[in-house]
């Protein structure tokens, strides 16, 4: 177990067995233990140590002796590791038990027996095991062992007090109350089946829908084994489907019978590994208050079993770690993802123009992403509202940074919508501000170049005189915020606003406090940077023709806010990520911090293991991390007073909803420093 970031190493194997003979399956399966020694639970499938399939066999004394005796052999091979979970059966008080032997540092633990006995279809297994609730002794020698005996039992780590193990085996899964729900509640982070689930068409569906929605419900882990094609195939086929979950999602499965692996002549994959984050398991459990409230109302007395996980730390992360955690990874999610998100948006804007019986809106459009997606969104309210896009007041604001480019894709854009276009420049009114102010930009000395106030040329000489600011000294927040603010002012003028400010930026502070900062109503307020791009691009493929190519070339522009002065080649100087970093790494610091609560060391430390559209060195890992934390904390003033918007996903930064937090608080435990105690 990595201790420090709660990463915990767990297998679920079907291995090779020969059905009626423990000591071959006690071999094979330390065999198997020996290729996953460096995983920390290791959970093989029900009656391993036998085989599932042995009937009427399991009434041989024989069978129930040697299977104690392998049960032994394996125990004794376990002399250091981790927490090794096999199937047996077990004779207690003359009644025989379908049970799950729990094993580490080379003796057994702990045994917990099934709690549900199928009987019905192809199951028999009434005939030969009885059900939990008939064992009478909660502790009995196994093994050359005493051990807890019971369905009460959790098997918890000494030192990591967030890794608590509860089991479970097969049908239990299929209950309407799985005892694994009460576990949960008692504590339980990792949850494991030993199983013997049979192939028959269809099935594996519903048992990996099971499996994930299991581990949702619990938000716990769920690592499920089940016996392979090499039981007895007399009247059965058992899938060897073995499945890992962590709240509601599967992170690892093996091959099983009906995906095709047989029919294709591939090799089977008969297990699954996966590193598993109970911290953010525990931490998901704290913020859903309701788990509590049921830990509380549904509460079970069990026992606990002491454990050691060992401290390995792994090295390499086994675990996918996306490096953009707002957009799904494939194709078809992606699309799904950017359909549900783009609907949520629309329909949060319709509804709040049908309340406030709002006929006409207004938006500004820069040519940029965020404006670009906002104005998309609000053309296709308009239509649902059954209003003309005339309605839709478009104003493009050029100022002293606007390019040729952003602006020629901003006419473009509004031209194919057909809505009203207003163009408004904006720098003559920034200019005289600037005069009236007393402010001079850059060092240049207005006063002197509008000696002349009837002078029509005084805004071309300033224009001028900033073209040959040096770039390295384009640096002036005034200069900035005053067109930001400006432009709002035109905005709120025309009517009601559409926001087209997004969740990144909201995070950063990277917006002009009553500036572009605010509007009526925000339709991108949590939607973060790298996943506006994707909704650009899901609009793009929807549509055809010169729309189409509008949209895509959007998408590959600079991100920009555009309020420094061009380049003498009229492109774009002013990029936002060579300022504050990149936005994949912001978007995925975000994640981290908001939805897991993790530690900024933890952060890098995914960061370093995650799948980035391209590669990022440790330093700018950490150079990014910085001033992620920094600006977070120190712009909150911000976020205390933004205007309603959609929320899309589990990440929001609405001061009325997901996040209160101190405009005054202090970052210093936050960053990556060495705390002083």
């Amino acid at each position: 177990m990595n201790r420090r970031f709660g990463m915990v190493r767990v297998a679920t194997i079907s291995p090779e067995i020969t059905v009626g003979d423990p000591y071959a399956n006690a071999h094979k399966i330390v065999a198997e233990i020996d290729k996953h020694a460096d995983a920390d639970i290791i959970v093989f499938p029900e009656l391993s140590i036998t085989g599932y399939t042995c009937a009427d066999l399991f009434r041989q004394d024989t069978l129930l002796s040697d299977a104690e005796e392998a049960v032994k052999f394996v125990a004794r091979h376990q002399l250091k590791g981790g927490l090794i979970f096999v199937g047996a059966p077990i004779r207690v008080d003359g009644v025989l038990f379908n049970c799950a032997v729990a094993i580490q540092n080379g003796a057994v633990i702990g045994i917990v027996p099934k709690s549900d006995i199928p009987t019905y279809g192809e199951f028999y297994e009434r005939r030969w095991f009885s059900p939990a609730p008939e064992a009478s002794s909660q502790i009995i020698k196994y093994a050359g062992a005493v051990v807890p005996f019971g369905t009460d039992i959790l098997f918890k780590d000494e030192l990591a007090k967030e890794l608590v193990v509860g089991v479970e085996i097969c049908e239990s899964l299929w209950m309407p109350i799985p005892p694994s729900s009460f576990a949960a509640l008692a504590g339980a982070t990792i949850l494991v089946n030993l199983s013997a689930s049979n192939e028959t068409v269809g099935k594996y569906e519903y048992r990996r829908k099971l499996v994930e929605n299991q581990s949702g419900r619990c938000l716990a882990a769920y690592a499920y084994a089940s016996a392979g094609p090499t039981e007895s195939t007399t009247d059965l086929v058992f899938s060897g489907h073995c499945i890992i979950a962590e709240n509601g999602s599967i992170l690892e499965e093996s091959n099983y019978i009906g995906d095709g692996a047989f029919s294709n002549g591939n090799t089977i994959k008969n297990f699954a590994v996966v590193d598993i984050d109970v911290q953010k398991l525990v931490h998901d459990r704290q913020v859903q208050t309701s788990f509590a409230d049921q830990q509380s109302s549904l509460s079970k007395n069990y026992r606990i079993v002491d454990w050691n996980a060992p401290n390995s730390g792994h090295g390499s992360l086994l675990r996918r770690i996306t490096g953009v955690p707002f957009v799904m990874s494939t194709l078809d999610d992606k699309f799904t993802r950017c359909q549900s998100v783009f609907d949520i948006q629309v329909a949060g804007l319709v509804s709040r123009l049908k309340k406030a019986n709002i006929k006409e809106v207004v938006i500004g459009v820069s040519g940029g992403l965020d404006s670009t997606l906002a104005l998309l969104v609000t053309h296709n309210a308009m239509k649902i509202l059954g209003l003309p896009s005339t309605n839709i007041i478009a104003i493009t604001m050029p100022g002293f940074g606007t390019t040729q480019k952003t602006k020629e894709i901003a006419m473009r854009l509004m031209e194919n919508l057909s809505v009203t276009i207003k163009t408004i420049d904006i720098r003559a009114t920034c200019f005289q501000m600037f005069l009236d102010s007393g402010h001079n930009p850059f060092g240049i000395d207005i006063q002197r170049i509008a000696k002349d106030y009837g002078d029509p040329t005084r805004l071309d000489l300033f224009c001028e005189a900033l073209k040959n600011i040096p770039k390295e000294k384009r640096h002036d927040l005034v200069f900035e915020n005053t067109q930001a603010r400006i432009r709002t002012s035109y905005l709120m003028n025309r009517g009601f606003v559409i926001g087209t400010g997004d969740l990144s930026e909201l995070a950063l502070g990277w917006c002009t406090y009553n500036g572009d900062h605010m509007s009526m109503y925000n339709v991108n307020c949590s939607i973060p940077k790298t996943l506006v791009k994707h909704l650009v691009s899901y609009v793009a493929n929807r549509s055809e023709g010169e729309l189409k190519e509008i949209l895509e070339t959007c998408v590959g522009l600079t991100i920009s806010p555009e309020l420094l002065p061009a380049g003498n080649d009229g492109k774009i100087e002013q990029s936002t990520e060579e300022v504050l970093g990149r936005y994949e790494l912001h978007d995925f610091f975000l994640w981290g911090f908001l939805r897991c609560g993790y530690s900024s060391e933890k952060i890098v430390y995914l960061a370093k293991n995650a799948n980035f559209f391209r590669g990022f060195s440790e330093d700018e890992i950490r150079k990014t991390m910085k001033t992620f934390v920094k600006r977070f904390f120190s712009q909150q003033f911000k976020r205390d007073c933004v205007p309603g918007g959609p929320k899309v996903g589990s990440v929001s930064l609405s001061p009325r909803g997901d996040w209160r937090m101190p405009a005054d608080a202090s970052a210093e435990i936050f960053g990556l420093i060495d705390v002083p105690f």
